[in-house]
């Protein structure tokens, strides 16, 4: 039996940064062959860092998988419950989650440290996922907010200005090209014409 001790470290997006979780680790002494990291959301666990240690762990029953807080593992609560299981018995690995020391599969081997242990996971999993829910939530309320305010999200709308008319005008008098009103007025081909039928109806 190969007693390794691997890491898992997951950041939201490829911008987020990872830095926290990895000095934790190598802290421990991990090995960095054995620090798996994946920059992806945590809905589920179709990552794929994290799928290839989830194969390492099978090939090597009796190892420690140790995790900075259980929301790093995932932040949908089912999938945590269902993926905590598989890591224990199907992978007969342990897990230590360096946040919450009650959640350490090597320390609470007994029927009531095992309870425990399910029971804290099952609050904090909940917890991270109504966390998850509840950002969720407020995006979706900032974005009605917005349109009830009439906001432009996304792209910010190209807006007719002082040098737009002017090479507009000399456009519309046949003294330049469109071509040129456009890169006079630096404005792209779309956007030029988009504006010039504004133009056309205040003009009316």
């Amino acid at each position: 039996m190969d007693n390794k001790v691997y890491a898992y470290i997951r950041v939201s997006s490829k911008d987020q940064n990872e830095g926290r979780q990895l000095e934790e680790m190598r802290k421990l002494g991990i090995p960095e062959e054995r620090i798996f990291i994946d920059k992806q959301s945590g809905k589920d666990f179709n990552r794929a860092e994290y799928q290839t240690l989830k194969r390492m762990l099978k090939d090597s029953p009796g190892s420690l998988l140790i995790i900075l807080s259980i929301d790093r593992l995932g932040r949908n609560y089912k999938e945590i419950m269902k993926e905590w299981q598989e890591l224990t018995t199907e992978c007969k690995a342990d897990i230590k989650v360096l946040d919450m020391p009650l959640l350490d599969t090597t320390q609470y081997k007994d029927l009531l440290g095992t309870f425990i242990s399910d029971l804290i996971l099952q609050v904090l999993s909940f917890v991270a996922e109504q966390e998850r829910n509840n950002i969720k939530k407020r995006q979706e309320q900032g974005i009605a907010l917005a349109k009830a305010e009439n906001k432009h999200l996304g792209r910010p709308r190209a807006e007719i200005t002082e040098e737009y008319i002017k090479e507009y005008t000399k456009w519309k008098n046949g003294e330049i090209t469109a071509t040129q009103a456009m890169v006079n007025s630096n404005t792209k081909r779309n956007t030029f014409y988009k504006l010039a039928k504004i133009m056309e109806v205040k003009i009316a």
